[in-house]
């Protein structure tokens, strides 16, 4: 049997995009046959896996959490993963080793020392990162780092539309794999799940749950729908908000807001949820608000409003063309009141609803299914082990 050593310098929290596509990759790979060793920090729990032994680098530096992007605790641990990962490539015999974002050049280290295939894998943007001297150095090895691996490994995985031109202005687009994201929750929900979530959401019998999604540290997607909300609340007293995934200090600051005062009468705020409790909820809304969104592809969460079968209106943005169709989706210009005619539109309209929900659940089922996902990586990993040697030309 094949055996995999997968790096992740990543925090394991279950409601977190790049967390789940972590999962994924783990859950297909034993379904392909592979026994896999995943090296990773010790924040956050991992779920039992059938074929996934989990080893956690020590927690040296008594962190509870790592900040998003370069930093010196992210490095610190890096270095821990880095000891352990050439520790097991020299004790067992690995034929591949996948790392994922800032574990990439961990990653390829372990691979060239244990002579095995490499893989990275590169979902973050850390140009996103802000801060001063230390963290701008910071990033500068980042990405020195980055480019290292992203060079030299035998394959490179990517989840979006951008990713393939990125590969070949670094003259490695023959390496890079487009293996797009899929649905959070493998599994939809049953009908008495939804019920009772759909019971404890509603205020009134005949209120409309309106729902959206908060993405990690993004808090101009709420900014945006919150600027939305005046409009809704003159013309449709029935429509409720429900706002899942803002942290406590988060949900604070848009309350406190100006024009925010009178939202608690009209909004419900949920915490982050399992990518299960997720689509229960998704699926007993009546309507899935999705904002602006940054980026050229489109994030998980959108997947999982496709998946619900419950209707959509988005923002017009390159993130959500990437998936929506406009026979989807309520498509509306990106401004605030655009936004909210939308929301009041869906909401008048049950039929239209009903018929968005149905076309949006058969797109997803063409091009964004488990077994789709599967299958593009075990082409990824025949590629790589294939060669001769894991070390790049």
């Amino acid at each position: 049997m094949k055996r995999v050593l997968f790096i992740s310098s990543r925090p394991f929290l279950p409601w977190r995009g790049p967390c789940i596509r972590t999962a994924h990759n783990l859950l297909a790979l034993t379904q392909l046959g592979y026994e896999v060793d995943f090296l990773t920090v010790p924040i956050g729990a991992h779920d039992p896996l059938p074929g996934v032994r989990v080893f956690y680098v020590p927690n040296l530096l008594l962190a509870r959490t790592l900040p998003e992007g370069p930093s010196l605790r992210k490095f610190g641990f890096d270095l821990l993963l880095l000891a352990r990962a050439v520790a097991l490539a020299l004790r067992n015999d690995y034929d591949v080793v996948h790392g994922l974002d800032d574990a990439g050049a961990v990653a390829w280290i372990a691979g060239w020392i244990g002579r095995c295939a490499i893989i990275v894998e590169q979902h973050a943007d850390a140009a996103r990162t802000p801060g001063g001297l230390w963290q701008r150095l910071l990033l500068r090895l980042h990405r020195r780092l980055e480019r290292f691996a992203l060079c030299r490994a035998d394959a490179v995985i990517g989840a979006g539309a951008e990713f393939v031109p990125a590969l070949q202005a670094l003259g490695r687009g023959s390496r890079a794999c487009r293996i797009p994201d899929v649905p959070s929750a493998l599994d939809a929900p049953t009908a008495a799940q939804v019920a009772a979530c759909r019971a404890q959401l509603l205020r009134k019998i005949d209120d409309l749950l309106v729902t959206c999604t908060v993405p990690f540290a993004g808090a101009r997607e709420l900014d945006a729908l919150f600027a939305a909300l005046p409009r809704v609340r003159a013309q449709n007293d029935r429509i409720h908000f429900v706002i899942l995934g803002g942290t406590p200090r988060e949900t604070a600051r848009w309350q406190r807001a100006p024009g925010n005062r009178q939202t608690p009468a009209m909004v419900t705020f949920l915490a982050p949820a399992t990518p299960a409790e997720f689509a229960t909820v998704l699926a007993a809304s009546d309507i899935l608000a999705a904002p602006h969104c940054d980026g050229a592809s489109a994030p998980m969460r959108l997947l999982d409003y496709l998946k619900s079968g419950t209707a959509i209106v988005a923002m017009d943005c390159a993130a959500h063309r990437d998936i929506l169709a406009p026979d989807a989706a309520l498509l509306t210009r990106p401004a605030p009141e655009a936004f909210a005619d939308g929301i009041l539109a869906l909401g008048r309209d049950p039929a239209r609803r009903h018929e968005l929900g149905l076309r949006g659940r058969e797109l997803l089922a063409q091009n964004r299914r488990f077994d789709q996902f599967r299958d593009s990586l075990r082409l990824c990993y025949d590629y790589v082990t294939s060669q001769t040697t894991g070390i790049a030309p």
